[in-house]
């Protein structure tokens, strides 16, 4: 086999489009370049979608992303949303583990958000229980029922004033 350097001059030396062909051709049948599989098969939707067009290459192609069908919902030249596809890991191969709580991809997962929830409920839960059993803890709901029953006091003597006179 040549010198490394000589093989990268020649790749880089390839058009995008064949050098997305040659790599395509190298991650064939490797399970672990999954996702560089899917990244160079997107790019080669992209590839067709810039090449032999009038489109600017900012406008997207929809047909690569949703099969070319469908109604133009927005107006826009291809129609469709430009949404691009999500790798899917093939069958077979081994799933990484999530690690802390995060996917492979860097998006935390349920149960992790769900965990963190509920440990922040216990907490707060447990303050509150802890501010209840100390002396200040308990004159403030001394204080705050004392005012609770002056309000209601209050109120009925309120309602009792004008019973009293709208029976004049």
């Amino acid at each position: 086999m040549s010198d490394t350097r000589d093989i990268a001059a020649r790749l880089a030396a390839l058009p995008d489009a064949e050098l997305v062909t040659v790599l395509r051709t190298a991650v064939e049948g490797r399970s672990a370049f999954w996702a560089v599989r899917a990244a160079l098969d997107e790019l080669a939707g992209a590839a067709r979608a810039t090449t032999g067009s009038d489109v600017s290459p900012a406008t997207f192609d929809a047909s690569a992303y949703d099969g070319g069908g469908g109604s133009a919902a927005s107006g826009q030249v291809g129609g469709g949303f430009p949404v691009p596809s999500v790798p899917v890991q093939p069958a077979g191969i081994p799933v990484t583990p999530e690690t802390a709580g995060y996917s492979p991809s860097g998006v935390p997962t349920f149960e992790s958000v769900r965990d963190k929830v509920e440990q922040r409920f216990g907490t707060a839960q447990g303050m509150d229980e802890l501010d209840r059993q100390t002396p200040a803890g308990r004159s403030a709901d001394e204080r705050f029922a004392a005012r609770e029953k002056a309000a209601r006091e209050r109120l009925d003597r309120i309602r009792k004033s004008l019973r009293g006179k709208g029976a004049d």
